[in-house]
């Protein structure tokens, strides 16, 4: 059979054409749920793109290898500079409604909210099979975390916590020290920091405000109990109360606490209980604030035994609270980073750290220079800095194919164990009516310790400690 000219050149054409529709497939079909070529840029959504949340996009962005291509904040006023900053990025209040129009162009999603929203949003994401980066603390609720951990296996998708110090040397650093036994069997560690930096220990205002225009106030509160609008919650202060935040254990431990948790290879405490700083409403009685987190606490969790591993009891101090100065440090030498900081006491000897495990070492600190152990653990490229593309490229890489170093299989053991300390913060002031009195009250959770059971994310001894463990949430929304 033999062809003209011009009907060969229209054979040629639609023989391509056929050829391209064979081989221009959709990447969700390639590769299933979550499956991003590798020749691709990630496209990410970003929830939260004001303060944290704009951060944590420009270091996605920075990573080279992915696109902000949606943006999604419930204050036009915060997102302002992320929506100049991406201007080809399409821009939604609602997440609900940007992931339900959008899902089919989105490969993977940022969290960068107040606390209490943490978890249905995260959970949203992964259902529809997207990687997920959500900020420190994972979750506001011990139980949020432990089915943000399940829902991460059950739907294979990558996922990162944006505690960034846990990609830094630092940890590596210390883990190798201790597991080389520079300082023995360690059996008491010292976390410290200077929060709050937002108020705490205070009444609830009275009166309302007016809501910014820029604002959807119900957005906001979205699983939280509805409250009207007051002055100066938003965009800060929201930590120092227990509906919203989590006060300075949740804000700072998942960059505190991590080293040890990390180093020592802790899961979760048998124990712990927890004193609080007082408040005076007047010179003469302390006031009761139920809704608001302490303004300073000492919480001490209890880690089981270990193999030939000793029991270890780990202090949280906060408020500008700090333990005893080590006698082997220098009168003029800084004790952690100032107001932060961990303490490692071991047998045979102590180590310490900054925030985000920065600046390890040994004491006495000539001993940092002196002392030289194999180089054990894998270096993220660019430390901390790498924790935003550590987790762009195990997306690109897809599940399984990659280490992160705060996936949900380490951030939420992580998450949980920190947020038992605030059982016993609220615990501690419960208030009930004494028997026979109208005016005077027990506090029947001061000063006992709760022990925990893991396996039910129970207090086994004082169950007025549970009703912390899971929140029930505002009609119209769930996990």
């Amino acid at each position: 059979m033999s062809i003209s000219r011009s009907g060969r050149r229209k054979f040629i054409q639609q023989a391509s054409l056929a050829a391209a529709a064979f081989t221009i497939v959709p990447r969700h079909v390639l590769g299933g749920p979550g499956f991003l070529a590798p020749s691709d840029t990630l496209r990410v959504a970003g929830i939260g793109a004001g303060g944290m949340g704009g951060n944590d996009i420009s270091g996605v962005a920075k990573s080279g290898k992915a696109t902000i291509a949606f943006l999604c904040d419930v204050d036009d006023r915060r997102a302002a500079a992320s929506v100049k900053s991406f201007p080809n990025a399409k821009y939604y209040k609602d997440y609900r409604v940007m992931l339900d129009k959008e899902h089919k162009n989105i490969e993977a999603v940022t969290v960068s909210t107040p606390d209490h929203n943490h978890a249905v949003q995260a959970m949203a994401a992964m259902q529809l099979g997207k990687h997920v980066y959500v900020q420190k603390p994972l979750t506001h609720d011990i139980h949020e975390a432990r089915v943000l951990t399940e829902a991460a296996a059950k739907y294979k998708v990558v996922t990162q916590m944006g505690n960034q110090g846990s990609s830094g040397d630092g940890v590596r650093q210390l883990r190798e020290w201790f597991d080389a036994g520079t300082i023995g069997d360690v059996h008491t560690v010292y976390c410290w920091t200077d929060r709050p930096v937002w108020p705490q220990g205070i009444a609830w205002p009275e009166g309302k405000a007016e809501v910014p225009k820029e604002l959807d106030w119900d957005l906001w509160l979205g699983t939280a109990p509805y409250k009207d609008y007051v002055e100066k919650l938003v965009p800060f202060n929201w930590r120092g109360w227990w509906d919203y935040g989590t006060g300075a254990l949740g804000d700072m431990a998942c960059h505190i606490m991590e080293a040890p948790f990390r180093v020592l290879g802790l899961t979760y405490p048998d124990d712990v209980h927890a004193s609080v700083g007082s408040v005076y409403v007047d010179s003469f009685r302390r006031g009761y604030f139920p809704e608001s987190c302490p303004p300073s606490s000492h919480i001490i969790f209890t880690f089981p035994k270990v193999g030939n591993r000793p029991s270890v009891k780990i202090h949280w101090m906060d408020g500008g609270i700090q333990p005893e100065r080590p006698d082997e440090l220098g009168p003029n030498e800084v004790f952690g980073d100032g107001g932060n900081g961990v303490l490692f006491i071991g047998s045979k000897g102590k180590m310490m750290c900054g925030t985000y495990g920065v600046n390890p070492q040994l004491l006495p600190t000539s001993r940092t220079a002196e002392v030289r152990v194999p180089e054990k653990y894998k270096r993220v490229p660019n430390g901390s800095g790498g924790h935003y593309n550590q987790w762009v490229e195990a997306c690109q890489a897809g599940y399984g194919k990659m280490e992160l170093s705060s996936s949900f299989d380490i951030a939420g053991p992580l998450t949980e164990m920190i947020l038992i300390g605030n059982l016993a913060l609220r615990s501690y002031d419960i208030r009930k009516p004494r028997q026979g009195s109208s005016t005077q009250f027990d506090y029947p959770g001061r000063g006992i310790k709760l022990v925990w059971d893991t396996a039910s994310m129970k207090v086994k001894n004082f169950d007025d400690a549970n009703q912390f463990v899971k929140r029930e949430y505002r009609k119209g929304w769930s996990l």
